[in-house]
């Protein structure tokens, strides 16, 4: 759902279910190493100062690798698999602690999971890599319907249109959590 699948740069979702791993219908995350753009469409950080430059870096390092920790995670996050998503990017985020990608994964698989207080701390871990982008307000907002907490839902969706008011996962969301709230009941 992240949902941050997640594009992971958050979980942007769509009106069904929403994950950045490509479900069905559903919007995919680039998995392509960091080429210098923007940080969010590739899913994955520059290095700092002190980190190894990418040229420098063995392949399959930044996902090259189709069976790699991240790209198995988001195989078996598409796959609704979320035991073994959450395991991958488990994985993955020990291995590199500051790649965006599979931390949101890594949230996305706990909402799943339904390890709410998990997935908060890998919403958070993402936050300190990213600062609260649109993307990831927008999953963190979509853990919340999960969760039923249509105010803190509300409010956090509020946060990531401001940040992107053309963002049409965030508007999809939005009207999905009012459609929710109407009903009475959580998404599932």
């Amino acid at each position: 759902m992240l949902a941050a699948l997640l594009g992971l740069g958050g979980c942007e979702t769509s009106m069904k279910m929403g994950d950045l791993f490509g479900s069905p219908s559903e919007t995919t995350q680039s998995s392509k190493p960091y080429d210098g753009g923007d940080p969010m469409v590739t899913g994955t950080l520059p290095p700092g100062p002190d980190e190894a430059r990418l040229d420098q870096v063995p392949k399959g390092l930044l996902g090259n690798d189709p069976n790699d920790d991240l790209n198995l995670g988001k195989k078996y996050f598409r796959s609704a698999n979320f035991g073994l998503a959450e395991q991958h990017f488990r994985k993955a985020v020990e291995l590199h602690p500051r790649d965006l990608e599979a931390w949101v994964g890594l949230a996305a698989s706990y909402d799943r999971l339904r390890r709410f207080d998990l997935a908060d701390r890998a919403y958070d871990q993402a936050a300190k890599i990213s600062g609260p982008t649109a993307s990831l307000l927008n999953n963190r907002g979509y853990s919340y319907m999960l969760r039923g907490d249509y105010r803190r839902a509300h409010q956090t969706l509020l946060e990531a249109l401001a940040k992107d008011p053309k963002n049409p996962y965030i508007k999809n969301n939005l009207e999905l959590l009012e459609a929710s709230y109407r009903k009475g009941k959580a998404i599932q």
